[in-house]
């Protein structure tokens, strides 16, 4: 297909996909003439994946292209892909200096078993929330942790499942970036409509089904 066709059927416009091919996020197309490539359903499918990263996931061209380089990388592995990938969706690491907060994360993690690096960006950005909550005034916001930690496992298993049942190692990872970019989206999309409905039921007790 000629690149208003890969376009058309991408949503994406031709500047984007002629700037994406320049970063390097896309592979160039089969030359016909000096002027003009012809391009396979591979790079539709391409196309489409950043544009799920950039648009949905909010990613930057740095961050997908680290992304992309996971994918097409052949010896890396499906956890270590899950990290790279988790990494690039997350926010740089803020400089979080706040001892309390500190001590308040690796209380949780020790508390939970969980083998998080204390220089790991997940552990780093738990701080960094930790201390703004008690910039704010919400110091007992810490006391939500355990029963976040309890969901956060039952998504993890979900997430899991899901990749783990691709036919392909390529399936796999692409997965991961497709189940962590819009698997975030949609959990603060439904997180959202669930405080509402559990809102709507406690002012009316009569619209929850269990009373």
């Amino acid at each position: 297909m000629r690149i208003a066709e890969l376009s058309r059927r991408s949503g994406v416009p031709v500047p984007t996909i002629k700037y994406y091919l320049r970063e390097g996020l896309l592979p160039a197309g089969e030359l016909t003439s000096p002027n003009q490539a012809r391009y396979a359903d591979a790079h539709l499918h391409r196309l489409r994946l950043v544009r799920a990263m950039v648009e949905m996931g909010g990613l930057s061209i740095a961050a997908v292209r680290d992304v992309l380089g996971t994918l097409d990388d052949p010896e890396m592995s499906l956890h270590k892909a899950m990290g790279t990938v988790t990494a690039a969706v997350a926010s740089p690491d803020p400089d979080v200096t706040d001892e309390v907060a500190h001590e308040q994360a690796l209380a949780f993690v020790e508390r939970q078993g969980w083998e998080c690096a204390q220089d790991s960006f997940a552990f780093t950005a738990l701080v960094d929330v930790l201390a703004t909550a008690r910039e704010v005034g919400q110091r007992r916001f810490v006391d939500l942790l355990d029963d976040y930690a309890r969901a956060c496992l039952q998504l993890a298993e979900v997430d899991l499942d899901y990749v783990l049942r691709m036919d392909s190692k390529d399936e796999a990872l692409e997965g991961v970036v497709v189940g962590t970019v819009l698997g975030d989206a949609a959990v603060a999309a439904l997180r959202a409509m669930a405080r509402h409905e559990v809102s709507e039921r406690r002012q009316d007790p009569e619209a929850d089904p269990e009373g």
